[in-house]
This record gives C-alpha cells, structure tokens and sequence, in this order.
C-alpha cells in the first residue's frame, strides 16, 4: 500500500486531494499548519499531521513523525492580489517564503529517502498563471512561475534516479478561498490610481467563463502522482487545459 504525504490539506485543493488518494486505498499523510483532523475521514490510513513549509524544524519533525513515503504532494500555498505597485516587499517575500522556498525545502527533505530506494514521485502544484499570467497578481504568479522553472530542472537531474517529478496546474476555483488566503488585505494594495482597472478585473473573476473545482485538481493530481509516461505539465480544470491547448 502506497503512502502520500500532501501539504496544505485544511481546505482547498489539499484537503480534497487527501479525500481522493484516501477513497483509492492509500495512507494519507494530511499537513497542514493547525491541525483539523474532523475534515477528514478517521482511519488508521489517514492521518493528519502539524507541517509548517517554511520552517525546517517543523518539517523535519512531519517527516519523521510520517516514515517512508511513496508520492510528495506540494500543494501548500498563499495568494496575494493587488498592483504590484503598492505591494510592500516584506509581503512579497512571505509569498516567496511559502509558494517558492516551502516546495524547495519539501523536495529537498524527502529526495534522500527517494533517491536511496530510487523511487519516488514529487507533484508540485501551481497555477494556470503560469500558462497565461493575470493582472494583479504579479507576485503570486512569479512565486509559481519559479516553481514550474525548478520543476522542469529538477525532472532532469532525478530521471538518473527512478524519480519523477510533475507539475500540476489547476485553472481559476473562485470556490478555493485564494482571497482568504492572501497575506493582506486587497483593499491595501489597490491604490486609487488603479482601482477603475482592478475592478473591471474583479468583474471579470466573478463571471469566469470556465472554472476548476476541487474535484478536478485532485483528480489530476492522482492522474500525475501515478503517470509514468515522462510527461511534466498536467493543467487541471477546463480552463487550464484550453490555455495549454492554446499554447
């Protein structure tokens, strides 16, 4: 029986993603930064586990409370959405800190156990913003735009090993609470200057023409955690998939 370990589970993607590995039959290493183990279901093959992604010591203590695991989920991630203008840097790196070092430092913790059974599969999720980059969102995309460059590297330099590395790239899910998670309040970060601007975009995200659920992240995630094809790039949600169509 196969072991996932998935950052980022209290809501969400991650949170679904656990649901779908744990209805196939895995154990289910559910992280998150505050524990919620009642939006999950009780079983020896779920467990849910306190993971911080920016902090070593908390990551080193997931994994050793984890033991061996098969497929490494990074899915852990903050939004921030406002003219990059008035986005002050301190809140730029935060973003950086999670979306950007916190996948590294995840990879990095878990490629020895990998590389010594030379097996092991990492699916790092991040955004359709990397097929087609949005407005206002400058940071955020960056922070995931670095991901998909140290993925495609990092599937090269593993392939000696037996490990494969994949991108997932979900589409907009207005339903995920990316405003919620974002570390600031957007009305700080939209000047007067460019507020005609962001909310004809805003009325734009109210009204997509497509969206990705859940479900549909989780699916493709499951589809990449066990694809051994050598495909990198698997877009999540019908408007992912038509953007990468378009490309």
């Amino acid at each position: 029986m196969k072991t996932v370990l998935i950052t980022g589970c209290s809501s969400g993607y991650g949170l679904e993603t656990a649901r779908h590995f744990y209805e196939r039959g895995w154990n289910v290493i559910a992280t998150m930064r505050t524990p919620r183990a009642d939006v999950l279901p009780r079983s020896e093959r779920m467990r849910v586990v306190a993971l911080d992604v920016t902090n070593p010591a908390s990551i080193a203590a997931a994994l050793e409370a984890s033991g061996p695991i098969d497929v490494l989920v990074n899915n852990a991630g903050v939004g921030l959405f406002g003219a990059f203008e008035a986005t002050p840097m301190d809140r730029a790196r935060e973003v950086f800190e999670t979306n950007t070092f916190g996948v590294m430092a995840m990879t990095q913790a878990v490629l020895p156990q990998f590389r010594a059974r030379k097996s092991g599969t990492v699916v790092n999720v991040t955004s359709s913003v990397t097929l087609a980059p949005m407005p206002l969102v400058a940071v955020y995309t960056a922070s995931k735009m670095a991901i998909e460059g140290f993925t495609g590297s990092l599937a090269h330099e593993l392939q000696g090993f037996n490990v494969r590395v994949r991108l997932v790239e979900p589409g907009y899910g207005p339903t995920t609470r990316f405003a919620q998670n974002t570390t600031m309040p957007v009305e700080a970060m939209i000047p007067e200057a460019y507020a005609p601007f962001a909310g004809s975009v805003l009325e734009s995200f109210a009204q997509p023409a497509a969206v990705t659920t859940e479900a549909d992240v989780a699916e493709v995630v499951w589809v990449a955690a066990n694809d051994e094809s050598g495909c990198l790039r698997f877009p999540a949600g019908p408007d992912a998939v038509a953007l990468a169509m378009s490309k």
